[in-house]
């Protein structure tokens, strides 16, 4: 089975966030598709198979499937545009959140995700232990959202995870304006195994709203401060986040499973 791996939102291997990225003639077990995502101990590996004009697309990390992944739909996006459907512009995929879609626009790869409706919560005790800071705000989605004071304090944070565990929502991102981003953020998924998630594109369908509405406008330029750092261009509309970016292809090789 041929496997692909990228680093999405970043131009350059090395950087932006990791995924493998199986496309296949058919389906495989769940049990296969786990062991290979634990394998490959990426934050996440991507499943797709053709039915008919689109693909279904499946997203698994070391701790189970999720509903929604940004990187990994871009980095599925860009293997089916550069190896698959060489001729095509745009990609279609049917998966848990409904419909996705990618398009190639210039040199970026956007994709067309659902906002995830924020709703304030109280900044608890909790909250602060796991951070090591006091969040100035909280918001729920399908994640806690929770503002920091400076991109200062996003950049140097050192949370606990374990106690990051007992927070409410699935991931937990920390957000602050930018000086030479709108906004700049970092995320984390110990719950899915995953400690720090590099670049997380769902994760920006809480961040980008949040900040189109704080700043006024529907177009952002974000910045996730992890160690591989990567670079998405938002656009918020409604109740959707188009989040762009590019992709480098650092492998492909075959699986003998």
């Amino acid at each position: 089975m041929k496997q692909y791996i990228v680093d999405a939102f970043s131009d350059e291997v090395f950087k932006g966030n990791q995924a493998a990225v199986c496309i296949m003639d058919e389906w495989i077990s769940e049990e296969l598709m786990t062991n290979i995502t634990l394998e490959n101990n990426f934050s996440e590996t991507a499943f797709a198979v053709k039915e008919g004009d689109s693909y279904r697309l499946r997203w698994f990390t070391p701790g189970g499937e999720i509903d929604l992944c940004g990187h990994a739909t871009l980095g599925t996006a860009y293997v089916i545009f550069r190896f698959y459907d060489t001729d095509a512009t745009v990609v279609s995929f049917q998966t848990m959140s409904g419909e996705l879609i990618v398009r190639k626009e210039k040199d970026l790869l956007v994709m067309d995700f659902p906002s995830y409706k924020l709703g304030q919560v109280s900044v608890t005790d909790e909250m602060e232990k796991a951070l090591g800071i006091r969040p100035l705000e909280a918001y729920m989605g399908r994640d806690l959202l929770c503002i920091l004071p400076d991109e200062d304090k996003v950049k140097n944070l050192k949370p606990d995870l374990d106690k990051m565990k007992d927070l409410d929502g699935l991931l937990v991102h920390v957000t602050a304006s930018g000086s030479d981003y709108d906004c700049v953020s970092r995320s984390f998924a110990p719950k899915l195994s995953v400690d720090e998630d590099p670049v997380c594109g769902s994760g920006h369908c809480h961040i980008a709203p949040y900040w189109a509405k704080k700043l006024g406008r529907e177009e952002l330029v974000a910045y996730q401060a992890s160690k591989r750092s990567g670079v998405l261009y938002c656009r918020v509309t409604g109740n959707r986040t188009q989040l762009a970016g590019k992709v480098a292809l650092y492998s492909s090789g075959e699986l003998y499973v």
